[in-house]
């Protein structure tokens, strides 16, 4: 009888290699990405009760239509990603006065330290180069009392190309350890539904 194969922990950016989205690429990924965020962002404004008195940082922004979902609801919002293409489709897009683009990585953002009340990394993190410099990088951007937001989508074990891009739970819990060590409290990892999508949040507020 077979027993069940162990597979390796992974680490929270296993996707850390992938060369970005410059270019021509950059341009095609970016309007693929345009229809498909619209369900991450409202769940991610959702569930940490985006409001008027809010200012977001959008960690790996893309097109930014999670940053125009904060601005929709009243926030003030910076969209961040290292991508020019990317960042340009935002600008193209974007109506809302409150709202800012700037080129950084999650573990160097072009911005003073305490400016956010909320930073959120949506679908990201298993891009980043250093997963713990970019956690510490959230904390310094939060005001006292901001919130932390990493969603992701839920893969399965040992899944492999496009189907690997995402956490199992295992890497969720990971993340939240990174939050843990980096000074961060109340630390919930819950599972949800996005649209048509299951997802881990990792959620933490900064003391």
């Amino acid at each position: 009888m077979t027993g069940a194969v162990d597979l390796p922990e992974l680490p929270v950016n296993h996707h850390a290699d992938h060369r970005g989205f410059s270019g021509f690429a950059g341009y095609v990924f970016g309007v693929t990405l345009l229809p498909m965020g619209h369900a991450t962002a409202r769940f991610a404004a959702d569930l940490m009760q985006v409001s008027d008195a809010d200012t977001v940082v959008d960690i790996g922004c893309g097109p930014g239509v999670a940053v125009r979902e904060a601005a929709r609801r009243g926030a003030a919002a910076v969209g961040v990603d290292p991508s020019p293409e990317l960042l340009r489709i935002a600008r193209a897009l974007s109506r809302h006065e409150t709202v800012a683009w700037a080129t950084g990585t999650a573990e160097q953002v072009p911005l003073p330290d305490q400016t956010a009340t909320v930073v959120w990394a949506l679908a990201t993190v298993h891009h980043w180069q250093d997963a713990a410099a970019g956690v510490s990088e959230m904390y310094r951007l939060l005001q006292p009392g901001g919130r932390l937001l990493a969603a992701e989508r839920q893969v399965e074990p040992g899944a492999t190309g496009l189907a690997s891009h995402g956490w199992v739970r295992q890497q969720a819990e990971s993340f939240a350890a990174l939050c843990d060590s980096a000074g961060f409290r109340d630390i919930t990892m819950t599972g949800h539904r996005a649209g048509r999508r299951d997802v881990w949040a990792v959620r933490a507020s900064r003391p």
